[in-house]
Formats: C-alpha cells, sequence, structure tokens
C-alpha cells in the first residue's frame, strides 16, 4: 500500500474556495484519483500511466480546442 496524498487542484483553478475545478489524488492503491467538484461524490481512478500520457497530451496542446483557446 502506499500512502495517499490530499486532493490537490490547479492553481489556475483560482481562489474561488475550491470550485468550478478538478481535484487530484494518489490513492492508498496507487491508482490516480480525480474528482470534480461539482460533483464530489463520483470519483474516478486511473492508472499513474494513463495519468501520465494524458498530462503529456496536456502539456502538448491536444485538448486546446476543447476550451476554445
Amino acid at each position: 500500500m502506499i500512502a495517499p496524498t490530499a486532493w490537490q487542484k490547479s492553481s489556475f483553478s483560482g481562489a474561488d474556495n475550491n470550485q468550478n475545478c478538478v481535484h487530484v489524488r494518489l490513492a492508498a492503491s496507487g491508482s490516480i484519483e480525480l474528482v470534480e467538484s461539482e460533483s464530489p461524490e463520483t470519483v474516478m481512478a486511473t492508472t499513474r500511466a494513463n495519468f501520465a500520457a494524458f498530462v503529456k497530451g496536456v502539456k502538448a496542446g491536444e485538448f486546446d480546442h476543447l476550451i476554445g483557446s
């Protein structure tokens, strides 16, 4: 087992008391968990490898078209 981490959000989400953002943490199982602030009861889990691939895609701009930039 791994020591789970606290939920973390992007600094780009603003300081509006954790609203309108996605939170992420490392779970005790070793998976990465994500939760949307608008639906905190729904937790999605993925592998570290899948999350790393997604973050690389975000950094490369592969999802920019989804936010209209």
